[in-house]
């Protein structure tokens, strides 16, 4: 329980989560990135054989997807531990507190389609 009855302390975890939902958003970008590198090194390299083989970078690729949607869905279990914390009069009144989970929530879904899709796409 916090004693500080003050509401930056709410807006100081809403920043922490926003601030990893930007984090794993780079991870999963990143990884999409190393991801695609394998194809374009196929295409530069003609001479290679025909089918796609699943190689490091698509590994490499995949653990940073995944990565960053674990650690969105983790954000969010964390700032809910933070929110339990917090008394009512530390939460402006009528603001949204649910936003940025929301937001990191759609991230992580997102990254894990994006993973799926990767194993299972064309």
């Amino acid at each position: 329980m916090s004693d500080l009855d003050d509401p930056r302390v709410f807006f100081a975890a809403e920043r922490t989560l926003l601030a990893w939902n930007r984090t794993s958003l780079s991870l999963m970008a990143f990884g999409f990135v190393i991801e695609r590198f394998g194809l374009f090194v196929h295409i530069l390299l003609p001479n290679r054989p025909q089918h796609l083989q699943r190689g490091l970078s698509f590994w490499v690729g995949i653990v940073f997807v995944a990565l960053g949607a674990l650690m969105a869905a983790f954000a969010i279990y964390q700032f809910r531990t933070v929110m339990k914390t917090l008394k009512s009069n530390e939460i402006p009144a009528g603001y949204p507190v649910n936003l940025g989970g929301v937001a990191n929530a759609v991230v992580a879904l997102l990254g894990a389609a994006l993973t799926i899709y990767f194993f299972f796409g064309p």
